[in-house]
């Protein structure tokens, strides 16, 4: 694989490959709405399959389990394939996987089938950073992966919304091919909009040719590629931005994955839950814009990451607490605050993971790392949050875990400023 990275560029060069970026950034995103489509539906698949809530639990968190095991695994194999190709192939198995949920009428096979769409959400989602960085000018390249930071959040945020209104008009088969049709579609987009792995190496060439800096790095055979794996592993910069991403993801699931349920008891109307559920997890792509900005501007990375950190904790501790009655509307902006605030850190994290890679060749295998340990983080952070919430016989003390989180992060950021300092 050849990367490129001018400093030189036309600028229809420049606008071609920031519209390419933006289509792989479309494409991450209608990977994540395979993550986000299955809460607004599982009151639907309950009553149609007769699900218990512990096999409901389970589809929520068997599309986890890909990133849990396979995530650095699959950063090596998209290494291996070609960027845009692994991102083809996981869009391809988005398709086929919910193109086939809607004929299954068993749990067992419906978790089969969260888990390979799993797997096809890595496949589109590692190669996506590299493929970013091969696009665009390093001037670029900060703001840009603060956008491609928006791809769950905003899934989040139109799966939201968008299925409490739609799943009524059209039930939950037809939600799912909505999902793989547009899957599809982007399938096509890149296919048209986004230059081949033989272009790009051609591009490649001709920039070098005109004089510009240009930084290439051959696709690697597989024991290169398990080096690579084995360096990644063996590197401290990978291990801090995956486990700093842990500590966030976990505590920004766990609230936004609970919304729903803390609202519940509400007298609000069904719409107007969807709606604020939907802006909250919508918030966080301020942020995570925010980021790409702030890095752009030379803001240090480890100082965004800090910021973020302290603002979650304190928009948690004034959502939850109950030492004192705050009006709702404070509450509610205090959450809008712990979403958005928060989106600086992954905006701050996906460029991290850039520049602290042990090699070129291990930007995906860092990137899957990094979504591994997010993985994890999610999968473990709501059980922590419930199990407190049930102690506590409520959601007053939820503050104290994504405290306890804030505090980890703010560390790791403080090792993340040194270990930059010194490269």
């Amino acid at each position: 694989m050849t990367s490129v990275l001018t400093s030189q560029k036309e600028p229809g060069q420049c606008a071609d490959g920031r519209r390419s970026a933006l289509l792989v950034v479309a494409a991450g995103v209608s990977a994540a709405l395979h993550v986000a489509k299955l809460a607004p539906a599982i009151p639907l698949l309950r009553t149609e399959l007769g699900l218990s809530l512990l096999q409901a639990g389970f589809l929520l968190s068997a599309v986890q389990m890909a990133s849990m095991l396979l995530g650095a695994t699959m950063g090596l194999f998209a290494d291996q394939w070609g960027l845009r190709r692994c991102l083809l192939i996981g869009l391809g198995l988005l398709v086929v996987s919910s193109t086939l949920g809607p004929a299954v009428h068993e749990a067992r096979f419906m978790l089969f089938l969260r888990a390979l769409e799993g797997v096809g959400f890595l496949l589109v989602f590692m190669p996506c950073a590299g493929l970013i960085r091969q696009l665009v000018s390093a001037h670029d390249l900060p703001f840009m992966l603060g956008v491609f930071g928006i791809c769950m959040p905003l899934a989040t945020a139109l799966a939201l919304l968008g299925g409490p209104l739609l799943l009524p008009l059209m039930w939950w088969p037809q939600w799912w091919w909505l999902m793989a049709a547009l899957s599809a579609a982007m399938a096509m987009a890149i296919l048209t909009g986004v230059p081949s792995d033989a272009a790009r190496a051609r591009l490649a060439g001709l920039a070098a040719a005109s004089g510009a800096t240009v930084s290439k790095a051959s696709r690697p055979g597989w024991a290169q590629g398990l080096g690579a794996l084995r360096l990644t592993l063996t590197s401290a910069g990978p291990w801090l931005v995956a486990l700093t991403f842990a500590f966030y993801a976990s505590q920004w699931q766990a609230v936004m994955g609970f919304l729903p349920s803390i609202y519940a008891s509400s007298e609000l109307g069904v719409v107007l839950k969807a709606v604020l559920t939907a802006l909250a997890a919508a918030a966080n792509i301020v942020g995570n814009l925010a980021a790409g900005a702030l890095l752009q501007r030379g803001v240090p990375a480890a100082r965004v990451l800090a910021w973020g950190f302290v603002c979650m904790a304190v928009g948690a501790w004034l959502t939850f607490e109950a030492f004192w009655t705050l009006p709702a509307a404070l509450r509610y902006a205090a959450l809008l605050g712990f979403s958005m605030m928060g989106g600086l850190i992954p905006g701050s994290l996906f460029s991290l993971a850039v520049r602290l890679a042990p090699g070129e060749n291990a930007i995906s295998t860092t990137v899957g790392w990094m979504t591994q340990c997010s993985a994890l983080g999610q999968f473990a952070g709501p059980p922590l949050v419930g199990w407190v919430a049930g102690l506590a016989g409520g959601w007053q003390w939820t503050w104290a875990v994504t405290g306890g989180c804030c505090l980890v992060g703010l560390l790791l950021s403080q090792r993340i400023a040194r270990r930059l300092a010194m490269s």
